[in-house]
């Protein structure tokens, strides 16, 4: 790699960092601070010195510290994507693996719920709440298309096609990826204001579209995360006469096997959620008007922080809260155990 090896890489991409975060030159005492290499500011030197003389940083003028040079960007970003690049590998191989073995385990949680029970069951997807964008990487595919991979913590993987009026170099890419990453990771969507999306296509130029279609596809992954609910017991509802009328059975049933309205319970559920982790909905406290001759019982599950889930059991008013309850703390200590995060 051009005269680098480890430790030169390492002191390179302080700089680098350094630099993109204070746009100010850097000296070898800052680098001492921020590094796990434990060197002394003289041996820094030595190797800023070096790679000086191998052209990826430069010194601005006498006495003052290093910025970064072309060449130095270059090896950061490429060095930066390749890692970044089997990341993303990695991660869509866990996703798939993950989601597959996640939604056997969520349908076989229903089912023997509803068969311990008695009661109809339902068991929602763990959503990511207050998602960050991890890593954002631009790509050509042709003249007229870019290929925007967004990374967002919780490993929620985002793919976006981007049409262009004009081809990129390679220069122009690198700034773009540069100012996207240094500018958004980990910030959630609440915290990219006005004056972050102003700043950046200011910095972007003529090229400020293609970070509003980026900032676009942020949003969409974030309100796109697809919630699945997997639900069973429908027809335990009929062991029960005050639930068994058959315009009220069909219409509950209706909603059990429709599924839309049951994501309005998980949102409530999540966004009221008690010390405990457990709602009760008796009645007319339920946001699902089908169910206002029952009662619902839920909990939340959670995989990992912020990544949530909700269990909930449907049956008549007069149904053994105890045994229920009991039911759904056992099964949230299980689902809080099963799955666990890839290492990053």
């Amino acid at each position: 790699m051009d005269g680098l090896d480890e430790r030169k890489i390492k002191i390179l991409e302080a700089i680098i960092r350094t630099y993109l975060e204070t746009g100010e030159p850097v000296g070898s005492r800052t680098i001492s601070k921020y590094t796990d290499l434990n060197l002394s500011s003289a041996t820094i030197r030595n190797e800023m010195s070096d790679l000086e003389e191998l052209g990826y940083i430069l010194q601005p003028h006498t006495s003052a510290g290093r910025i970064p040079s072309d060449k130095g960007y270059r090896f950061y970003v490429d060095h930066l994507l390749e890692m970044k690049e089997k990341e993303i590998s990695d991660i869509k191989e866990f996703v798939i693996e993950h989601t597959e073995k996640m939604e056997r385990v969520l349908k076989q949680a229903a089912k023997m719920l509803a068969q311990n029970t008695n009661y109809a069951t339902m068991v929602s997807s763990p959503k990511y709440n207050g998602n960050k964008v991890k890593f954002i990487q631009l790509s050509q595919l042709d003249g007229s298309q870019l290929l925007a991979v967004i990374v967002m913590e919780a490993n929620v993987v985002k793919n976006k096609i981007i049409p262009l009026s004009e081809s990129l170099d390679s220069e122009t890419l690198l700034k773009l990826n540069l100012l996207l990453n240094s500018t958004l990771n980990g910030l959630s969507i609440p915290e990219i204001n006005l004056g972050t999306i102003s700043k950046m296509k200011e910095q972007a130029g003529s090229y400020s579209d293609i970070v509003g279609v980026v900032l676009d596809a942020v949003a969409e992954t974030i309100s796109q995360e697809e919630m699945e609910i997997y639900t069973s017991g429908a027809t335990n509802i009929f062991k029960y006469p005050e639930l068994s009328d058959s315009r009220k059975a069909s219409e509950l049933i209706y909603t059990l096997e429709e599924k839309q309205q049951l994501k309005t319970l998980v949102s409530d559920s999540l966004s009221n959620e008690s010390e405990t982790g457990i709602q009760v909905y008796i009645g007319n406290e339920s946001p699902i008007q089908t169910m206002k001759d029952c009662s619902v019982v839920t909990a939340t599950y959670e995989l990992s922080e912020g990544v949530k889930g909700t269990v909930g059991i449907i049956g008549p008013k007069r149904m053994d809260y105890e045994k229920v309850m009991d039911s759904l703390k056992e099964l949230k200590i299980q689902l809080d155990g099963i799955f666990s995060k890839p290492s990053t």
